[in-house]
């Protein structure tokens, strides 16, 4: 029986970086992964989604006709385009892979990296069986990090047959541009699949929204803005729209559909994708061998520091990533990652801070989030000042040509000024983010933030002017501009 420092279940986000972090600190580690290499993270999650999303970005450009050119002759192939997507995936496998190799045990000289595929399965704290095509092999380890992710969830009453009804997983299972096709969500993953399939323009895109707003977890300026860009983009989107069930015939698939307001509608469709969440990846590991519980949503209890909770006086296993039950991110499943290993070689310096992570949405356009926005503060009776401005009023996004979307920002309207939350929409929106991530986590006011100049002609002038909105010292102003330009506050009712 081999033993190892550090088992990781799982080679995603998240344990694929603690692998590596765990590297750092000189210790032999084993990675067992059950399916693909890098996980969903990589072959049907974040990577193989945007790339397909570049793609589909780079055909609409392509195929617009409101900048003075036109491309003739623009065609699409799905299978073409379905083999760059699985290049993209292989290449970031191929890297991953490299590196294992260069720290096997043969050769590296301050720790080691083990690959071995199966699935793992508690038999104790101290060992995991794990079995591939029915050989069984049993692994010892000092300490074990539990990583292995989550899966789409199932439509009660529907099969998923990843061929004519699918969820991500089965996307790639596609031989074709579907003529028709239904989403069934209306979550991050189901609308930029809505995004994806109307920016290729080779399908006729339904997309199911349970309830009034697309995204409904945002405020509601940012669910508009989505649901009006999709539907301009040719989706039709069921607002309050339920599915009742999808009848399978052999030409086509018969999708009914009941709304809020009493009436049902019947729709033809080729394909229909399951979008309704995800699951924890729990079942079958052991975990009544280790005195390991989960929530009611299945997700593992951790302390703040990751170690499993109700584990009694066991110190040696830790869960990281999205089975943990955080939002299910790759920045998150990275952030954990490498703070257990920290925490097992006890130089942890701080204790892990989920407030300000970024969030990217791949629509058409691209939309980015860090921060509270409107609702959680208004839910936590905290006054705030927002002020909203237009890319129509920015100098690079007219240059480019695209002027779709706009930079929100929030501050706290104590008297502090901090800046609480941005959302922004538009070229360039996930490099924007990030600048305002790290205003937000070094609490820094508003006065100290309008210190900094930004270059001309750029897209962070828009973050720019909003702040100076906040303090009525913008170029342009809002009585001028009342559809491009607006401050508010809240506060709680007294």
């Amino acid at each position: 029986m081999m033993h190892f420092d550090l088992v990781v279940i799982g080679s995603g986000p998240a344990g694929y970086t603690a692998a590596i972090r765990a590297l750092d600190f000189s210790k032999n580690v084993c990675i067992v992964e059950a399916n693909h290499l890098g996980g969903t993270g990589v072959m049907n999650g974040a990577l193989t989604s945007k790339t397909m999303w570049e793609l589909s970005h780079d055909y609409a450009v392509a195929a617009s006709v409101d900048r003075g050119f036109r491309a003739s002759g623009l065609i699409v192939d799905y299978q073409k385009v379905r083999k760059s997507i699985i290049k993209a995936a292989k290449t970031k496998q191929l890297q991953m892979l490299s590196q294992i190799e260069t720290f096997s045990s043969s050769k590296s000289k301050k720790g080691s990296l083990t690959l071995k595929f199966g699935h793992a399965r508690f038999v104790n704290s101290e060992q995991i069986e794990i079995t591939k095509d029915d050989k069984k092999e049993l692994v010892s380890a000092d300490d074990f990090i539990i990583a292995t992710g989550s899966r789409p969830r199932d439509y009660p009453g529907i099969e998923v047959d990843q061929s004519r009804i699918l969820n991500s997983d089965g996307i790639l299972n596609l031989k074709e541009f579907p003529e028709r096709m239904i989403i069934i969500g209306s979550g991050i993953i189901g609308t930029e699949f809505a995004t994806i399939f109307s920016n290729f323009k080779q399908t006729e895109v339904h997309l199911l929204d349970r309830a009034h707003r697309v995204i409904p977890f945002e405020d509601d300026d940012i669910s508009d803005f989505v649901s009006k860009n999709l539907e301009k983009n040719g989706v039709i989107v069921h607002h309050t729209a339920n599915l009742r069930n999808i009848k399978k015939h052999d030409e086509y698939l018969e999708v009914v559909l009941d709304y809020d307001d009493g009436h049902s509608r019947v729709i033809e469709v080729d394909i229909a994708l399951i979008s309704i969440g995800r699951v924890p990846n729990n079942k079958d590991l052991g975990l009544e061998n280790i005195g390991a519980k989960t929530d009611d949503r299945g997700f593992l209890k951790i302390k703040p520091n990751c170690l499993l909770q109700d584990c009694g006086e066991k110190t040696n296993i830790y869960a990281a990533g999205d089975i943990t039950g955080y939002a299910q991110l790759v920045n998150i499943a990275e952030l954990q990652g490498r703070y257990v290993p920290k925490t097992i070689v006890k130089k942890a310096q701080y204790p892990l801070d989920y407030s300000n992570m970024s969030t990217l949405m791949f629509f058409r356009p691209e939309v980015a989030a860090v921060g509270m926005n409107e609702k959680s503060l208004q839910k936590k009776g905290i006054a705030y000042k927002a002020a909203y401005y237009s890319n129509e009023l920015v100098s690079r996004a007219i240059a480019m040509r695209n002027t779709n979307g706009f930079v929100k920002v929030i501050i706290s309207a104590d008297g502090n000024e901090k800046i609480l939350g941005m959302r922004a929409a538009g070229p360039q929106a996930s490099a924007l983010i990030v600048s305002i991530a790290q205003l937000i986590n070094q609490g820094d006011s508003l006065n100290e933030v309008m210190r900094v100049v930004h270059p001309h002609p750029s897209i962070t002038e828009g973050i720019q002017e909003c702040l100076r909105i906040l303090k009525g010292k913008s170029i342009f102003k809002p009585e001028a501009f009342p559809y491009l330009i607006k401050v508010w506050e809240w506060e709680p009712s007294k």
